[in-house]
C-alpha cells in the first residue's frame, strides 16, 4: 500500500529532527512508501465546498540541518489527492486552530485525517479530560476571581494555567500564603477572555509528569519528564527531562478508562499526562514524546500509529 501523505504542521524547516515527534512520523510513513506532502495552516483555503492547500512535496532524512528536501509549491486538493492528512501543528488552540479544524471536516473520512478535526475541535485537552470523574486532582476552570480564592481556601497550594496553552506555558505554582494571586490573574485577563484552571498541587510532580501515548486507545508506552530542580513545569520544551518509566497498575486503569471515548471519536494518536495517580490532561493536538520513548528502548509509537492508519485505509 502506498499512500499519500500531506502532513499540516509548523515550519518544517525549524524543526528539532532529534526531538520531534511529527519528523519520526513522517520518517515511518516514506520509509514505508508512502509519498509526503506538507504546508502551514495558513495554506488552507476552502472554495466552493472544497479544500485545498498549497502545499510542496516533501523527503526527509536524519540529518540535522539538511533533513527536508522541499519540491515545487503546487494546489493539492486534500480530497481528490490525498490519502491521509496528518493535523500536526502546535497550540496555542485558538480560532485559527479551530477554523482549521472546520475546513478538514469537510474532508473526513473520506481523506482520512489524524487526529479526527471535530474531536479534536471538541475536545479541548484540560476541558476532555473532566468528562472522566475521579481522574483528575481537585480542579476549578473560571474566570471568577471569588471562586479561584474560595478554591485555593479549601485546597491551599494550588497551579495557575491558561485554560488553552500549551508546552508548559504559563504555569504557575501558587503556595496557600502566595500574595501574587491578583496580579497574574489580571495578566491572564490582559491576554485575552478565556478561563484560567485552578488545580490541587500535586507534591508527586517532583518525582515526574509521566506522558503516556496511545494509539486507538491503547497504551503504547511512556516517558516520565522530570521538572528542574525547584521548578513545577516538567514539560522538555521547559527545561524538564526525559527518563525512562514503566506503566504502573493504575496507569493502565486510566488508559483503560478513557480508551473506549478515544476510540469512539476517532483520536488515533493521543498522549495523556499522569502526575502520581491522577490524569491531569488529555492531548490531542499534536502529542509529543515518540521519539524519547523509542530512544529509551521502549515502543515506535509511529510505527504502531502507521499500522493502524493503513489497517483503516484498507478497510480492517
Amino acid at each position: 500500500m502506498s499512500l499519500r501523505v500531506a502532513v499540516q504542521m509548523d515550519p518544517v524547516e525549524r524543526i528539532n529532527i532529534e526531538t520531534d515527534s511529527t519528523f519520526m512520523m513522517m520518517m515511518e510513513a516514506q520509509g514505508r512508501g508512502h509519498s509526503l506532502f506538507v504546508y502551514t495552516p495558513d495554506k488552507l483555503s476552502l472554495e466552493g465546498g472544497r479544500v485545498t492547500a498549497r502545499a510542496r512535496p516533501l523527503s526527509v532524512k536524519a540529518i540535522k540541518g539538511d533533513h527536508a528536501t522541499l519540491g515545487e509549491t503546487r494546489v493539492l486538493d486534500l480530497e481528490g489527492e490525498v490519502d491521509v492528512v496528518l493535523m500536526r501543528q502546535d497550540p496555542p488552540f485558538d480560532m485559527a486552530y479551530i477554523t482549521a479544524t472546520h475546513f478538514l471536516d469537510k474532508i473526513h473520512p473520506r481523506t482520512l485525517v489524524v487526529n479526527n478535526p471535530t474531536e479534536v475541535r471538541n475536545a479541548p485537552e484540560k476541558l476532555f479530560v473532566t468528562g472522566f470523574p475521579g481522574v483528575q486532582p481537585p480542579t476549578l476552570i473560571t474566570s471568577d476571581v471569588e471562586a479561584i480564592y474560595d478554591f485555593r481556601e479549601r485546597h491551599g497550594d494550588m497551579v495557575l494555567k491558561p485554560l488553552h496553552g500549551g508546552g508548559g506555558s504559563g504555569v504557575v505554582r501558587l503556595k496557600a500564603d502566595d500574595p501574587n494571586l491578583d496580579a497574574l490573574l489580571e495578566l491572564h485577563a490582559l491576554i485575552g477572555r478565556d478561563q484560567v484552571i485552578a488545580q490541587k498541587f500535586i507534591p508527586a510532580v517532583s518525582k515526574g509528569d509521566k506522558r503516556i501515548l496511545l494509539v486507538d486507545g491503547e497504551p503504547v508506552g511512556a516517558i516520565n519528564r522530570i521538572p528542574a530542580e525547584g521548578a513545577v513545569r516538567s514539560n522538555l520544551a521547559r527545561g524538564g527531562r526525559a527518563a525512562a518509566v514503566e506503566l504502573t497498575d493504575r496507569d493502565r486503569e486510566l488508559c483503560a478508562i478513557i480508551a473506549p471515548d478515544l476510540k469512539k471519536r476517532g483520536l488515533l494518536f493521543v498522549g495523556i499526562d499522569v502526575i502520581g495517580d491522577y490524569l491531569t490532561e488529555i492531548n490531542v493536538t499534536s502529542p509529543t514524546g515518540a521519539q524519547q520513548l523509542k530512544r529509551f528502548g521502549g515502543a515506535d509509537a509511529a510505527a504502531a500509529l502507521w499500522d493502524r492508519i493503513e489497517a483503516i485505509r484498507a478497510g480492517r
